[in-house]
């Protein structure tokens, strides 16, 4: 079906008259005219009453309008789209990230954008496949490890791993805390999957630091949340809770990075995207 006729159908059913119609599109009316007809054949129904009264829609027509406008809005947005692609610039922007960067950093970062940045979408996955997600769709993907050879890329921050207290701890008062003094006090660790207890695990073995007491948890929050109870010091990446006062364990960093596709029609406004996310963290967190 071609769609100049459901155009002209369209517009004579908003104008209400074939002549207004024309005038609106600058066409004859024969030619309008002749359109509607070749419409109506093809589809086998009567769009319009003619019987010499008030030129109006038929109840077919009526029926058939909405779906006519519906599929021509439809058509305008996948052209709009494709002179869009062409031009480099990006309506949607797909990022994919691990849970706790999207809740605490990209989600943040997501509230800075404008009306004229492109509709951006996240999908959650776990460090080990984040940049895998280039391949299935993802624009922007952004892992605690090196981007890969296929990809293009830059770093992002370097962020702290926090030790969170109570406030009435003995520590409430301090900004940090070096790993010796750490493992003196039992500690409430994510497993070995999360990447803030592999930055700690390293931190260890690099000085030498043995642990004491430790107890793991899969999830930073419930971390969080069994140090407000007083069992522990809490060691996340996360962003606080539970009205828990963070201090910065001295040496321990999780790298972020952000990549994308080389060949990507967008690479460009996604570049530029991700230089705003390395400035907004190096604000948020007070990097220098």
């Amino acid at each position: 079906m071609e769609l100049r006729p459901l155009r002209y159908f369209v517009a004579i059913a908003e104008a209400g008259s074939v002549t207004a119609a024309a005038a609106a599109l600058h066409l004859t009316q024969p030619s309008m005219s002749r359109q509607v007809h070749q419409l109506e054949r093809q589809l086998g129904i009567d769009l319009f009453v003619r019987d010499g009264g008030p030129f109006r829609l038929s109840a077919a027509g009526s029926e058939f309008l909405p779906l006519a406008q519906r599929l021509l809005a439809q058509a305008e947005a996948t052209w709009e789209t494709a002179r869009a692609i062409a031009a480099g610039r990006l309506q949607r922007l797909t990022i994919a990230a691990p849970g706790t960067t999207l809740t605490d950093v990209v989600a943040p970062f997501l509230a800075t954008l404008t009306g004229d940045d492109p509709m951006p979408a996240v999908w959650e996955e776990v460090p080990a496949s984040v940049y895998a997600t280039l391949g299935r769709g993802a624009d922007l993907a952004i892992g605690t490890t090196l981007w890969p050879s296929t990809c293009v890329g830059i770093p992002l921050a370097e962020l702290p791993v926090w030790a969170y207290v109570r406030p009435d701890d003995p520590w409430a008062s301090r900004d940090s805390v070096g790993v010796a003094d750490l493992v003196t006090r039992p500690l409430l660790v994510q497993t070995r999957d999360f990447h803030p207890r592999r930055a700690l695990d390293q931190t260890l073995a690099a000085t030498g630091v043995a642990y004491g007491p430790i107890h793991e948890f899969a999830s930073a929050e419930v971390a969080q949340a069994v140090a407000a109870s007083g069992r522990g010091v809490a060691v996340v990446s996360d962003d606080p809770r539970f009205d828990l006062r963070p201090l910065a364990i001295q040496g321990v960093r999780i790298s972020l990075y952000a990549a994308w596709e080389p060949h990507h029609h967008g690479a460009d406004t996604i570049q530029a995207i991700a230089e705003r996310l390395r400035t907004f963290c190096a604000t948020r967190y007070n990097l220098t």
